[in-house]
């Protein structure tokens, strides 16, 4: 995954024009999942039905209690320090990984505790109404799979809910290692419980959980200034303490433990890391793959709570645009390349070849999903 875009975005321009309200962009939304698609795409997906792709962003998960990136209370707006961790940092660092897990440990369980929201109901709903083909996800945060299981789900940033081995590739659930972390570090698990009980993780404020120290980031972390990450320790995976891998020589690699358990850095092996693709990693050719063919299979794409920013998402807007789909977005803010989406006829018209607008998620998805309803028994 590429370094996110980080230049200025646009101001939304609202398409059709009466989008500007709850009430315009229902209609408008409405008119473009329902219509007949009019432009000639230069792959059909030959299906009878219109059929929408939806690429989800972190916006989606706010009212869960996730911060997002770039909204007004977002890690990138408050937090102008903040940089994620890369993928060649962690694998080759083990004072980085150290810092990392124990962010994580601090911020799981916030995530653990956080359940979908009214966004991902809605998106279930459109769905059983044969709307949708596909969901397409940044998030991380396995929302999508738990609210609506069977609609077809493709998890392009991966997910936190289990970690895998750098080298083994086997995974473990990340309740598992949770406890395994709670087990190696009491004195930080005494400050979790502190931070529990004191409240400082149940509100979902950035400003109030900022003024107790604490600083959530969209991918499930919890970023502690000044605390002391050398001393934190992680477990060894499990498979290769059991069984150490083979080396490109044919020797076995070295995996070692401490006398409580925690992965010893004279180790050659046994790295667990969250199964999320971190910058610098590239998303795996099977899940690539799964989303171009989401996109191929789709009349046109419904983005939802993203900026855009990354590239793996903007790739595939791209892909859409040059399919000729039509191209919806609801996202509070601007978002990347925004000038280059609608062209005049899209602006000027019903809604049917685009629309744009600048609504929560959580708020105007279930509204549109009334609207569907009440539309489709209009119709028969």
């Amino acid at each position: 995954m590429r370094i996110p875009y980080t230049g200025p975005l646009p101001p939304p321009v609202i398409v059709p024009k009466h989008a500007n309200t709850p009430t315009g962009a229902v209609a408008a939304l409405i008119r473009f999942l329902s219509a007949p698609t009019t432009r000639q795409l230069s792959k059909p997906s030959g299906g009878v039905k219109t059929q929408t792709v939806l690429l989800t962003g972190a916006g989606v998960s706010v009212a869960s209690g996730l911060a997002d990136y770039r909204g007004t209370a977002g890690t990138y707006t408050l937090n102008k320090t903040y940089r994620p961790i890369y993928y060649n940092e962690f694998i080759t660092n083990h004072e980085a990984r150290k810092r990392y897990w124990a962010r994580s440990f601090m911020g799981w369980t916030s995530l653990h505790r956080a359940r979908p929201n009214a966004a991902h109901w809605a998106i279930r709903d459109i769905g059983g109404m044969g709307l949708i083909s596909h969901v397409i996800t940044q998030n991380v945060d396995s929302f999508h799979t738990s609210a609506h299981p069977a609609l077809s789900t493709v998890e392009l940033h991966g997910y936190l809910r289990s970690l895998v081995c750098i080298q083994c590739k086997n995974h473990l659930l990340r309740d598992r290692f949770q406890k395994h972390l709670r087990d190696l570090n009491p004195e930080w698990a005494e400050f979790l419980d502190e931070m529990l009980d004191a409240g400082a993780l149940d509100t979902e404020n950035p400003e109030e959980r900022r003024k107790r120290g604490l600083r959530t980031n969209p991918d499930g972390d919890v970023d502690l200034p000044s605390a002391p990450y050398t001393t934190f320790r992680y477990p060894a995976c499990p498979t290769c303490l059991a069984d150490p891998p083979l080396l490109p020589n044919g020797s076995r690699a070295r995996v070692e433990v401490d006398s409580d358990g925690a992965w010893s850095p004279r180790s050659g092996a046994g790295v667990l890391k969250p199964a999320v693709i971190m910058f610098g990693e590239s998303i795996a050719a099977d899940v690539r793959t799964a989303a171009e063919d989401a996109v191929d299979s789709a009349d046109r794409m419904l983005v939802v709570g993203s900026s855009l920013a990354t590239y793996s998402a903007w790739r595939l807007v791209k892909k859409a645009k040059e399919r000729n789909m039509p191209i919806g977005v609801i996202n509070l803010g601007g978002i990347r390349g925004e000038e280059d989406l609608f062209t005049e006829d899209v602006v000027n018209g019903d809604g049917s070849l685009g629309v744009r607008c600048s609504e929560s998620a959580d708020k105007i998805l279930p509204l549109l999903t009334l609207g569907l309803a009440a539309h489709k028994v209009s119709n028969q």
